[in-house]
């Protein structure tokens, strides 16, 4: 515990999330987001005692770039109010969460702890959301209470999926490195675990996401175990589905939808065809700028066709049944471009994009150098920013597990930014740039 003490307030802010969320309750900050907010308090304290620049030029420019389209933004709002209220999340989310992750994480042993309370929150809401699906309490689908969506409630179906995907992402890349034999036993039955409650939670981006992000990190891992895992992943697949029969015709009918969202699309795929037409819409009209901070809602009328519903419908898990508004394209790449504009998606997918390069560069290094560990932080990382881009072509930032994908985003920054000795244990190593000796002292 002293060894880890140093990471363990990321921890919390990941523990916070296991927590039930107020059911009825439309946004407002949650206590993950309380949590985050101490953790970035508690970092500039520290930064303040210790008297040194908290990151090297390189980190700054990754993670600050954002900064400038907020900005942009945040001044073209239609509603100033809106606009800053806007302009801190996006903060919070792609700035100063990330920043505060990137200083705790101080060593690759601090980074596992990390990964292995996303995996121990992944394996409570998953256990939670298969006992919605076995006892019919669960968030509505196709008629039945059946939809896992954990201690999220039915508001924000998308919860459960997203925290069991990152665990899941986790195990695998824990599985996967020539770590401890121990290590490697536990994530790999954490993986097979929380396959699970993530087929249960009857999230199609969520499947597609974790299916890119898993597959990567196992060729990544080597091309000899890629076979061997795809097989296993396979056969396992025949046992659970065919053989058991474990929700063998709702599942298939939901994988196979996913093959129909052209030909014959869902109204719920209709929906976010018709809102990602009204996003084009608005950046048409405003391409190096966009609408503003939040000012998607208040022009989406304008742009969206008569094919638009009047929102979604939900019920089940402690939520009586409601309409649910929809205000966002739910795809962040689109919310960013009407919004933003060109200057928002250079910054802020800017930022993305040199995270993961950066973390893929630093990948093929630890494996030239063949160094003692590593490696699995590396799947780890290069698996959750693989997921989270993917899932941004199907979701956008929304709802109390917006501050985990911040979390994700800093351990990304510390792996792809950070300046690592051959086992990872610098006493500073997370892209901080030391002051010259004695220039602060008088």
């Amino acid at each position: 515990m002293r060894a880890a003490a140093p990471v363990l307030p990321v921890v919390a802010v990941v523990a916070a999330l296991a927590l039930p969320v107020t059911q009825g309750a439309e946004g407002g900050a949650t206590p993950a987001d309380a949590v985050s907010g101490l953790l970035v308090l508690w970092c500039a304290g520290l930064l303040l005692r210790d008297r040194r620049r908290p990151l090297t030029r390189t980190a700054a420019v990754v993670i600050g770039l954002p900064v400038c389209g907020l900005a942009v933004a945040a001044v073209g709002a239609g509603d100033p109010g809106a606009g800053i209220a806007g302009l801190g999340r996006y903060l919070q989310i792609f700035v100063l969460v990330p920043t505060a992750v990137l200083l705790c994480v101080r060593s690759r042993s601090d980074f596992r702890v990390v990964a292995w309370s996303f995996v121990g929150l992944a394996l409570w809401q998953g256990a939670v959301g298969v006992h919605q699906y076995a006892t019919g309490t669960g968030a509505s689908y196709a008629g039945e209470d059946i939809r896992a969506v954990g201690t999220f409630g039915a508001g924000d179906v998308m919860g459960m999926a997203t925290v069991v995907s990152f665990g899941l992402v986790c195990a695998v890349g824990l599985a996967l490195a020539p770590g401890t034999a121990e290590q490697r036993a536990w994530a790999l039955v954490c993986s097979v675990l929380l396959t699970l409650p993530l087929a249960v939670s009857f999230s199609r981006g969520a499947w597609i996401a974790t299916a890119v992000a898993c597959g990567l990190q196992v060729v990544l891992a080597g091309l000899r175990r890629a076979v061997v895992v795809f097989v296993a992943v396979v056969a396992l697949g025949v046992v659970l589905v065919g053989g058991l029969g474990i929700g063998s015709a709702m599942l298939q009918d939901r994988i196979s939808s996913i093959t129909r969202v052209a030909d014959a699309p869902d109204q719920s795929v209709t929906d976010r065809y018709t809102m990602w037409a009204a996003a084009v819409g608005m950046w048409r009209e405003q391409p190096l700028t966009g609408v503003g901070l939040k000012g998607f809602p208040e022009h989406r009328d304008g742009h969206a066709s008569l094919a638009l519903s009047a929102g979604s419908d939900i019920s089940g898990a402690g939520t009586t049944y409601q309409k649910q508004a929809l205000l966002s394209p739910h795809n962040m790449y689109l919310l960013v471009l009407s919004e933003q504009g060109l200057i928002g998606v250079l910054t802020l997918g800017g930022s993305w994009l040199a995270l993961g390069v950066c973390g893929a560069r630093g990948l093929v290094r630890s494996r030239r150098e063949r160094g003692p560990g590593g490696l699995d932080c590396g799947l780890v990382a290069c698996g959750l920013v693989s997921w989270v881009l993917v899932d941004f072509v199907y979701a956008d930032i929304g709802g109390p597990t917006t501050v985990l994908t911040a979390v994700c985003f800093g351990l990304v920054a510390w792996w792809a930014l950070a300046h690592r000795t051959a086992t990872g244990a610098a006493p500073v190593e997370a892209a901080v740039a030391r002051v010259p000796e004695g220039a602060g002292a008088r």
